[in-house]
């Protein structure tokens, strides 16, 4: 016969079960109420970005639009800087990340992360005019060096790691970083794949790809709150299933 304490614990642990398989039921039965899929991005070209009529485009727009297609019901997208978009992810601000974000043991402490939908990494563009003279990445690693990435990024961090010398500035959208190396007043911007090496084709005059591999090779995966189990395993499933039909990749190759 079990002991009141053992009765007691198991209890407990049913009710937790419980607790989490509707909290995970209720995520997804709010967006079918709704009729929407809020999905939370941030401006990263060629992964999101505004058109010349101001509309959202992009492989990460392709594959939110995608998912609420197959939901049955219209994506919202709501655009967040770097920095604040986890922070609208648990001010239930959006219902998912789709932004291309770098699955790490740091962000999983705070947000559940579906399996990976993208492969990616993380590399760099230089001046070519201020970096004329350098000849290494040891070089580059100098207090006279100044590095521009975006905030909250893992190639914040990676920068942070790798150049412990040199300066590392952060800049709150891609678009100050970029005007950084562009207006000559940063030696190098290190970033996701493939925004330096679109940045090296627009301004070829003054931007270059010094390395032949990335720093860093990364998985990108869907994010959604703590607790959403029965959400995460929808999430799972749709892209195991875009995977196997070949759908994402070609989305990606695409942009």
């Amino acid at each position: 016969m079990l002991k009141k304490s053992t009765l007691l614990l198991l209890t407990l642990a049913f009710s937790l079960l419980s607790i989490s398989f509707n909290a995970g039921a209720d995520a997804m039965e709010d967006i079918f109420k709704s009729g929407k899929l809020r999905v939370g991005v941030s401006l990263f070209t060629p992964w999101a970005m505004k058109d010349a009529k101001g509309e959202l485009t992009g492989f990460e727009i392709d594959v939110a639009r995608q998912l609420a297609r197959d939901m049955g019901v219209k994506p919202e997208f709501h655009v967040f800087e770097w920095d604040k978009i986890i922070s609208g992810l648990q001010q239930k601000q959006v219902d998912v990340i789709v932004a291309g974000m770098t699955i790490t043991p740091q962000r999983a402490l705070k947000i559940n992360f579906s399996q990976p939908y993208a492969e990616g990494g993380i590399t760099m563009a230089t001046n070519t005019a201020m970096t004329r003279d350098i000849k290494s990445l040891k070089e580059l690693n100098s207090p006279d060096t100044l590095i521009a990435v975006v905030s909250g990024t893992t190639a914040s961090e990676l920068a942070k790691r790798i150049f412990n010398k040199a300066k590392v500035q952060d800049f709150v959208t891609p678009e100050e970083a970029i005007a950084a190396i562009v207006g000559d007043k940063a030696h190098a911007y290190i970033a996701s794949k493939p925004q330096p090496e679109f940045l090296a084709l627009k301004h070829a005059d003054k931007v270059d790809i010094p390395l032949n591999k990335p720093l860093r090779s990364d998985m990108a995966g869907m994010a959604i709150n703590k607790g959403e189990q029965e959400w995460l395993n929808f999430i799972n499933s749709w892209i195991i299933a875009k995977k196997a039909e070949g759908w994402l990749k070609a989305s990606h190759k695409y942009w």
